[in-house]
């Protein structure tokens, strides 16, 4: 569904990627872990479309898109729910999902509404509360559905768990694993290394903005190299 090809980004002069180069299965989750740094969040803004490229290419379902802008990525079904969940906070819950369905048809918004409120029982129940007002992990949760509100083939998580308590955590994981198990396929960034590979298909390691390892993600866990650097073993 996705291949990244050699690609490579900077700001201004300062190259973060250099030639990365990763691919992405349909209904797989895929993670990425790294080190702070590493061009982990770039990666995914050069995916997305807010972040530029200045060599190499991205392809998604076959055609090639880093000259897309991004809403054109949006529509053509690509997700992000970014780091910090950056969700409107002086706008309604009802709002900021509104805002995530801008190029889904009329027709489409109750169903996908429908969708997001049975995924998170929790935000039905304050559709009308700022998102402000919102605990962190309720914003995460309303970041993921706004996402999900456009209809994507392919959801880019930056940093979920970032700042969640050890059992939102694990109903996150759960979650996620149950999108994949609806035919959603994921990339997942992650700095919990271990509930990331704990869930993921396959996984790569980023390394100053290289691909220094990649595998099964049984395998990666398994891995000397990563069981010292970022699993703690």
């Amino acid at each position: 569904m996705l291949s990244i090809e050699n690609v490579k980004s900077a700001y201004g002069r300062i190259e973060v990627l250099h030639g990365v180069t990763l691919h992405v299965d349909a209904g797989e989750i895929v993670t990425l872990i790294g080190a702070n740094g590493a061009g982990k969040t770039t990666l995914m803004h050069a995916i997305s479309g807010v972040q530029p490229i200045t060599d190499g290419a991205i392809r998604f379902a076959g055609e090639r898109i880093e000259k897309r802008p991004a809403h054109e990525r949006v529509a053509f079904g690509i997700s992000q729910v970014p780091e910090g969940r950056q969700v409107f906070a002086p706008l309604s819950v009802m709002d900021n999902l509104k805002l995530g369905a801008w190029s889904c048809r009329d027709a489409d918004l109750e169903p996908a509404l429908s969708r997001v409120c049975a995924l998170f029982p929790m935000l039905d129940a304050i559709l009308e509360t700022p998102a402000g007002a919102l605990s962190g992990g309720q914003q995460q949760m309303l970041a993921i559905g706004r996402a999900l509100m456009a209809k994507p083939r392919l959801l880019l998580l930056d940093e979920p768990s970032m700042g969640l308590a050890p059992n939102l955590v694990d109903q996150l994981l759960t979650v996620i694993r149950a999108l994949r198990d609806d035919s959603l396929t994921i990339l997942l960034v992650e700095q919990n290394a271990r509930a990331a590979l704990a869930i993921a298909d396959r996984a790569y390691v980023l390394e100053t903005g290289r691909v220094t390892l990649s595998g099964p993600a049984a395998e990666i866990q398994a891995d000397r190299r990563v069981r010292e650097a970022y699993l703690g073993i």
